[in-house]
């Protein structure tokens, strides 16, 4: 369950990080048809990798059958990763159909129609696994049951971002403008993110319960247990119901919801069925824990936390990636679109940042959380005598070695080894909640770095030194590659004069010119540079006059007319000054009270003269 979290959070970091081009490599047809032949490929692979543990487990013990049938369904679904970004970034297919109408108004319906292509190739794998998985776990549910059962643990997992996309898709679809200008900035989409995890976590278990087909817990021994230990521990919930993941045959229970009138206690049958009433209090003990100690909280504050690193390291990472491209130049010379190559790099990058923190910072959080939660068991019962009973019967029926390693939960071994020290000396849950106290403030300090250092490195000095140099790297490469492209010259000097470079400023503008003499922009800033420049080196006002005419003839703009009437002041004819600049106020919709005041100057001067 965890690791498909994992598999499908991976698959829609690498659709959202693809950039679509207008010119695909392939056309429709050939990306369509080579995506076809490695999906059956991979298919065909993955029933022969089965086919061949299936034959094998009738032959070793069941730890050992166990330990490879993981081991393959693992190497299968990374597998199937790799061909997912294959098809994406290496393929295009999106590019394709991104063209589309209705796809170009909800792009994220063209992400959905893509992950669902991933869970279908996901479904290869479960469909493939599924005569292992019944023969070493003695499962009585159907090849269908089975691959359903999975879609139902898997597609929860991406109906967040669909929602958190879909609505940010309608509200750029509408015809109001300061949301999506908020929406289209940096801090707009954190701070969106952020308000939408917050209530996703709040009401998605509402949706999640009956995705998964969950239903009421009959009135009964059972429901009177667990709703008398629910009130003796304080916890309120919206109800008890019984958790039908695969067939309810898992001894599992769980919880859901951070808000008590949206928060669910899940029991499966097996549950119930295997344990000894003991032995399910302590079970709904351990889950109530996570609720006492705020653990589902905590998990929405490790969700931002990644969003958080993602911001921070965002434009570091883009600059760090282009900077390398002597390394994939021979990529380059095989006529593979740089685009392409910086949206694959920027994947990997992402991707691995996101492995290493969940598995290392979000699963160190998780195993110490559920130890917690073992621990919790002693707030209610006097012993943990039954919890230890259950973790035993658990690994004498699932098939699974007690040691087997856990990224995300200690090994059944290690938590009865805990609760054994505990039911010897209390001391050791006071020693891990410290434990976890100090964890979640040493957490909040290094995001609180990471928060500073993203903010000095998106807005602070810093931040906009790598932009301008980022930024005036990829303009030489691509005058490099393109020198008969007016436009690149035009954003030179427009960056070589936020830079005050205005000698450089100025070279950049001509060379423009001489490539498009009638760009209207250009010789307004070129006129404007000419007339004001600070270095008075520079200055020219005939040539600045000259310029400007020709820009006011082919756009005769209030910002183009204000430059005008500048260059007009600069050469001594205050009339005609005070004319141009009284026609761009006349036509202006937004600057009024700077036209005024340019007004207000050439009047003053004309009155001195």
């Amino acid at each position: 369950m965890f690791a498909n979290f994992i598999y499908l959070i991976v698959a829609i970091l690498v659709y959202a990080i693809y950039q679509p081009t207008e010119n695909p490599g392939l056309s429709a047809a050939e990306a369509i048809a080579l995506a076809t032949a490695l999906v059956i490929g991979f298919g065909a692979a993955a029933r022969g990798f089965f086919r061949r543990l299936s034959t094998m487990i009738d032959r070793i013990d069941t730890f050992s059958a166990d330990h490879r049938y993981t081991r393959l369904v693992t190497r299968q679904s990374i597998v199937a990763i790799i061909l997912f970004a294959i098809i994406v970034h290496g393929l295009g297919l999106p590019s394709h159909g991104a063209q589309a109408s209705l796809f170009q108004v909800l792009p994220t319906l063209l992400a959905v129609v893509f992950l669902f292509l991933f869970l279908f190739i996901l479904s290869i794998v479960w469909h493939s696994a599924y005569p292992s998985y019944r023969k070493l776990y003695g499962s009585d549910l159907s090849r269908l049951a089975y691959v359903i059962s999975n879609w139902r643990m898997a597609v929860p997992i991406i109906l967040p971002w669909v929602m958190v996309s879909i609505v940010a898709d309608i509200i750029f679809a509408l015809p109001f403008e300061r949301p999506r200008q908020f929406l289209s900035s940096t801090e707009g989409e954190v701070i969106y993110f952020l308000v939408f995890l917050v209530i996703v976590a709040v009401f998605a278990p509402l949706v999640i319960q009956r995705f998964w087909g969950c239903y009421p817990l009959e009135p009964g021994f059972y429901r009177q247990r667990i709703e008398k230990l629910c009130r003796r521990a304080g916890i309120g919930y919206r109800n008890i119901v019984y958790w039908p993941v695969f067939g309810g045959r898992m001894l599992t229970a769980g919880v859901m919801g951070i808000a008590r009138r949206f928060r669910y206690i899940l029991v499966t049958d097996a549950l119930l069925r295997s344990l000894a009433p003991e032995e399910v209090d302590a079970v709904i003990a351990h889950e109530i824990g996570h609720v006492k100690k705020h653990h589902l909280l905590y998990y929405i504050f490790f969700m931002a936390g990644f969003m958080l690193i993602s911001f921070a390291i965002y434009d570091v990472t883009i600059f760090l990636i282009f900077s390398a491209r002597p390394l994939y130049q021979m990529v380059l010379n095989l006529g593979i679109d740089q685009a392409t190559i910086i949206s694959s790099l920027f994947s990997v990058v992402f991707l691995v940042i996101f492995l290493v923190y969940f598995r290392f910072v979000f699963g160190y959080f998780m195993r110490t959380f559920e130890r917690q939660a073992d621990g919790y068991v002693y707030s209610l019962f006097d012993t943990a005598g039954p919890m230890i009973t259950t973790f035993q019967k658990i690994a004498a029926t699932s098939g699974q070695s007690p040691d087997k390693p856990n990224w995300h939960h200690y090994s059944i071994r290690e938590r009865i080894d805990y609760l054994l020290k505990c039911e010897r000396n209390r001391h050791w849950i006071d020693r891990h909640n410290r434990k976890v106290r100090y964890s979640l403030l040493a957490f909040s300090i290094v995001m609180a770095g990471i928060a500073v250092m993203g903010y000095q490195l998106n807005y602070g000095r810093a931040g906009n030194r790598i932009s301008t140099h980022f930024f005036e790297e990829i303009l030489n490469q691509e005058i490099a590659e393109s020198p008969d492209n007016p436009e690149l010259f035009s954003l030179l000097g427009d960056l070589k004069y936020s830079q005050n470079a205005f000698r450089e400023t100025a070279e950049a503008y001509e060379r423009s010119l001489a490539l498009d003499p009638e760009n209207p922009q250009v010789l307004n800033n070129l006129a404007w540079l000419y007339a004001t420049s600070a270095d008075e080196t520079l200055r020219d006002p005939t040539r600045a006059l000259a310029l400007a005419q020709r820009a006011a003839h082919l756009d005769p703009s209030p910002h183009v007319l204000d430059t005008l009437a500048e260059c007009y002041f600069v050469n001594g004819d205050i009339d005609a000054a005070i004319r141009f600049e009284q026609r761009a106020l006349d036509t202006a919709k937004e600057k009024h009270a700077y036209y005024r005041e340019q007004l207000v100057r050439f009047r003053n001067a004309l009155e001195g003269s």
